[in-house]
């Protein structure tokens, strides 16, 4: 059953309040176990994916898009207009839509290492639109899981989920305990990890040979700062993506999608990127 609301002070809507004050939503959401679904593919996304919604706030025209979400949820759905709906979250929301999720529970990184051959690595990468994209990416070019470092951005933030159409919700994530531990986990599990950064000495990105079935880690630092120098000094083995003249590097999200692609499960030994996979 629906509820219209006209108040943005009213206490109903207090889990929707400053959705754009990021250090209060990433203290919030976590503690709380809940994260903010935004607009009606990313809503339904979550249920899809078995997270249970506590609420909805939905601007009315968008009810009947929505209608049998509504219909279907025993939880509390708040209409109201597009001013209020601005008011409450602090920003204009263009999608309408607005969800209360149950935050998944936290997977240990260890669990994700069993069985898998392509992983994509993320060092303090603190830009949820960067993590977003990347997680996006790991889903539509076969990798595995993806793991991150603890300094690095919520993969469940509501922009990050925004950004990766959901896919948050469905690529298997982790995050581990330890920086730069989780680097000695990779190698115990014998996975070989291929730290991306635009030098010099790195080896060119086309000259791998990976066969399917080995066990590789895609890893990507920050955006401008990239991998840090302890880090490059413990990973042996150095990857770059080459580039034209007068261009130094490329923004973060698209340098790890070109990796993941180029290392990609369906790649054969001595097949260049851009050839035509025969699998």
């Amino acid at each position: 059953m629906s509820t219209r609301i006209t108040d943005p002070a009213d206490p109903r809507l207090d889990a929707y309040l400053r959705l754009t004050d990021m250090d209060l939503r990433q203290a919030r959401e976590p503690a709380e176990g809940i994260f903010i679904a935004e607009g009606e593919k990313v809503i339904r996304r979550a249920l899809d994916s078995g997270c249970e919604m506590r609420s909805m706030l939905l601007e009315e025209k968008w009810l009947p898009t929505l209608a049998d979400v509504v219909a279907a949820t025993a939880a509390p759905v708040y209409l109201t207009d597009r001013k209020v709906l601005d008011a409450t979250t602090g920003y204009a929301v263009h999608r309408g839509a607005l969800a209360v999720m149950s935050r998944p529970a936290p997977r240990p990184a260890e669990s994700l290492l069993e069985g898998s051959t392509r992983l994509l690595l993320l060092e303090d990468v603190n830009d949820h639109t960067n993590v977003g994209l990347m997680v996006r990416s790991a889903g539509a070019l076969g990798m595995d899981a993806v793991l991150l470092s603890p300094a690095c951005a919520d993969p469940l933030y509501r922009r990050a989920v925004k950004i990766s159409m959901g896919a948050s919700l469905t690529v298997p994530w982790a995050r581990f305990g330890t920086w730069p531990g989780g680097l000695d986990q990779l190698t115990t599990a014998g996975v070989t990890v291929l730290a991306l950064t635009p030098g010099p000495a790195a080896t060119d990105l086309r000259a791998l040979h990976v066969q399917p079935d080995d066990r590789v880690a895609v890893l990507v630092g920050s955006e401008g700062a990239g991998l840090r120098t302890s880090t490059l000094r413990r990973v042996p083995q150095h990857v770059r993506i080459p580039m034209g003249p007068g261009v130094d590097s490329l923004n973060v999200a698209a340098a790890a999608a070109i990796a993941m692609y180029a290392v990609g499960p369906g790649r054969r030994q001595g097949q260049q990127p851009g050839a035509q996979s025969r699998r």
